[in-house]
């Protein structure tokens, strides 16, 4: 599929909004924050003049979007990271599963994302953008402010790790691994 008309907003929503919300609740960590970031993000690019436009600005946009989102999510990861939650009555009738029951379900794929919380943020970053977004060096480097050498190296070193931590957690020791030459 090519990249959307950058002036049909409708197109944009469609194309991006699914890989976008995915990036920021892998930056904010809670659902509804990350889609607030994801909200924002297309109302900026709706009033900014700024925003990529006209020939040839298709290719940029996916770059502005994932940069606006970043930021906009961070915000948010800041904002309420100084919100303190408070705790639900324990006498309140909830038909929603226990926690214990929540934890127990989570599949491979959620506990192995959770391992990135392992990697420096940046490498958690560039991994989430390539792995999830399937974005080039190039658009990484746009949306994060790195080198393109540096998201390289980024990259390869984040999965180098986590790698290294997955053979290292009797949870995984039947999980295949693909084998690199390093």
């Amino acid at each position: 599929m090519g990249a959307p008309d950058p002036t049909d907003i409708s197109a944009l929503l469609e194309r991006y909004e699914r890989p976008l919300v995915r990036y920021a609740l892998g930056v904010v960590g809670d659902l509804e924050s990350a889609r607030d970031a994801v909200q924002e993000t297309f109302i900026r690019y709706v009033r900014d003049t700024a925003a990529p436009r006209g020939p040839g600005a298709e290719k940029h946009v996916e770059a502005w979007l994932f940069t606006v989102c970043r930021h906009r999510a961070i915000d948010h990861q800041r904002k309420h990271s100084r919100i303190i939650p408070m705790p639900l009555p324990e006498d309140r009738a909830d038909d929603a599963p226990t926690p214990d029951f929540v934890i127990a379900g989570r599949d491979t794929e959620a506990s192995l994302l959770g391992l990135l919380d392992r990697l420096t943020a940046n490498q958690r970053d560039v991994i989430r953008l390539k792995l999830q977004n399937d974005l080039s060096y190039r658009e990484i480097s746009q949306v994060t402010g790195l080198t393109e050498t540096n998201v390289g190296f980024l990259l390869h070193t984040g999965l180098k790790k986590l790698r290294e931590i997955i053979r290292s957690e009797p949870d995984f020791a039947d999980l295949p691994l693909r084998q690199t030459a390093s």
